[in-house]
């Protein structure tokens, strides 16, 4: 009796991509595909959704309610998970290591894995030197604990925060975008079986189509108004915003204010 579709499907789909009747790879570079999925397929892209649309939590009084660090807690967890798990990576594929060969792939596929890696490492610097704080609930105070002023690097969005920001932001999106070419170079390197790189696309796709809806939903909310709120005795609210699709409240008498003006 012939075989009926599904069975079909399910042959194709758990064949390796050249065809082959079997798939075998070492038991380092499978752990290092998987801890790298596992990091760069999962770990930093709920990151970035995150830290991008949930500033605001569902729920939550803004802007009576401000300083929702869910976003911040979890955004920081994940990257410090991620970043574990490519470093475990890394050494599994440095303790197989029998060199890229002369195939372009795999030397394409080493040169993205180091350039994610370097992005990684670029974003832990970046977000160290992002400077201070400051702001009514991190104020500068005298060495007898008196307040001085509300200065801050954030509060005040000062060059050093400005440029954090936008090279934060670009490197993380950049990195993630390396590493989904690092992951797919990967997989066919290994042969792997159709069903991994159709996950890993379903994966992203599913990924841009949320990122695009919450996008559209407006809920891309400025870091400063999320931490301070949108009042304009707040410095930072009159300076540019920092990275592009992200929303800033005008209060309605700054508002009816321009109104007036125009």
């Amino acid at each position: 009796m012939a075989p009926d579709l599904m069975t079909l499907w399910l042959d194709w789909v758990m064949t390796p991509l050249s065809g082959a009747a079997v798939h075998q790879v070492p038991d380092l570079l499978s752990w290092h595909g998987r801890l790298m999925v596992l990091s760069w397929g999962f770990a930093l892209p709920v990151s970035i959704l995150i830290a991008r649309f949930f500033k605001v939590t569902q729920g939550q009084n803004w802007p009576q309610v401000l300083d929702n660090k869910f976003w911040w807690h979890s955004h920081r967890g994940l990257a410090i998970t991620s970043a574990a798990l490519s470093l475990f990576a890394l050494g599994c594929a440095l303790a197989w290591s029998q060199g890229t060969g002369s195939r372009p792939t795999a030397c394409l596929h080493a040169w993205l894995g180091w350039l994610v890696l370097g992005l990684l490492a670029l974003q832990f610097a970046s977000a160290y030197l992002r400077g201070t704080k400051g702001g009514p609930t991190a104020p500068r105070l005298s060495k007898n604990g008196r307040l001085v002023d509300l200065h801050g690097d954030h509060y005040n969005m000062t060059p050093r925060r400005y440029w954090f920001e936008r090279i934060h932001k670009s490197a993380g999106y950049t990195a993630l975008l390396t590493a989904q070419l690092a992951m797919l170079t990967g997989l066919g390197l290994s042969d792997a079986p159709r069903w991994m790189p159709i996950s890993l696309m379903v994966a992203w796709l599913a990924f841009m189509l949320v990122f695009i809806r919450w996008q559209r939903q407006g809920r891309c909310l400025d870091t400063y108004q999320a931490i301070w709120g949108p009042g304009m005795e707040h410095p930072g609210n009159s300076m540019s915003v920092s990275g592009w699709g992200v929303r800033r409240i005008r209060p309605p008498d700054q508002a009816m204010q321009d109104i007036e003006r125009s």
